[in-house]
C-alpha cells in the first residue's frame, strides 16, 4: 500500500487498484481478487476478461450500492451483477463519484499488434484510462491498456500507474519514457505477474527510472 496525503493506494494485482479517501472506496480492473473488496465506486477501463469478469465483479458489490463506470463495451457484463447505477463514458468526459473527481482519457495501442494493422487495442474502440482527483487534491492516472501515446503528454498526475509488461501495453523502456514525459512525482508499475510480465519488469522498471520516484507494491 502506498499513501499520499489523503489517498490510499492498494494494488490488487495485474491493473487492478483499490483507491481509499475521505472514508469512500473506489476499485479500479479488479482481477483474480483473493478477497472480497467492497467498492463504492468500480471504474472498468474496458472489456478484456483481466479487466472486466463477472466473478471480480462480484467480489466488488455493495448490495444496491456500487455505482460503475465504464465505455459502453461493459454493459452485458455489468448488468449480470445490477449495479446501483452504470455510467457509461468516452474520452475526454469527466464525472463526479462522490468526492473522487473522475476524468475518462483514451487508451490504445500504437506497436502492439495481434496481426498486421491490426492493434490488441484500437484507438476507435474508445477504451479509457482514468485521472482520479482525491479530494485534497492528489490526482491518479491509470493508463488502462496503452502503448506511450500523445495524449498521456499533458495529464501530469502526482501519481502514475503505468504498465510494464510489453506484449498488449507498453514495455518497460517504453514505461520509463512515459515517466519523462507525464512528470509524475510516483510511478507505480503494473500489468505485469497474471497474463504477461513478472516481477522482474516492474524491478528494471524501477533501477531505469531518473524522472521520479517508483514504488513497486506487493499485491494485497
Amino acid at each position: 500500500m502506498y499513501q499520499r496525503n489523503d489517498a490510499k493506494i492498494t494494488w490488487l494485482g495485474h491493473d487492478g487498484f483499490k483507491i481509499e479517501s475521505q472514508g469512500e472506496t473506489l476499485v479500479i480492473d479488479p482481477f483474480k481478487l483473493k478477497r472480497n473488496v467492497p467498492a463504492d465506486f468500480v471504474l472498468i477501463s474496458h472489456e478484456h476478461f483481466e479487466h472486466l469478469n463477472h466473478e471480480d465483479l462480484k467480489k466488488v458489490m455493495k448490495t444496491n450500492q456500487t455505482i460503475i463506470v465504464s465505455n459502453a463495451s461493459a454493459r452485458d457484463e455489468v448488468n449480470k451483477v445490477s449495479p446501483k447505477e452504470f455510467k457509461v463514458v468516452k474520452p475526454g468526459d469527466k464525472i463526479k463519484l462522490g468526492t473522487f473527481d473522475i476524468r475518462a482519457v483514451p487508451a490504445y495501442n500504437t506497436n502492439k499488434f495481434a496481426e498486421p494493422g491490426k492493434p490488441f487495442h484500437p484507438k476507435q474502440d474508445g477504451k479509457v484510462g482514468y485521472v482520479i482527483t482525491t479530494k485534497s487534491g492528489v490526482s491518479i492516472y491509470h493508463t488502462g491498456d496503452s502503448d506511450l501515446i500523445p495524449e498521456m503528454d499533458n495529464l501530469r498526475p502526482e501519481i502514475a500507474l503505468l504498465p510494464v509488461s510489453g506484449t498488449y501495453v507498453m514495455t518497460v523502456d517504453e514505461a520509463v519514457e512515459a515517466t519523462s514525459r507525464i512528470k509524475p512525482k510516483v510511478a507505480i508499475p503494473m500489468h505485469y505477474g497474471a497474463i504477461v510480465g513478472s516481477e522482474d519488469d516492474a524491478k528494471k522498471f524501477k533501477n531505469r527510472v531518473t524522472a521520479c520516484e517508483v514504488q513497486v507494491l506487493t499485491p494485497e
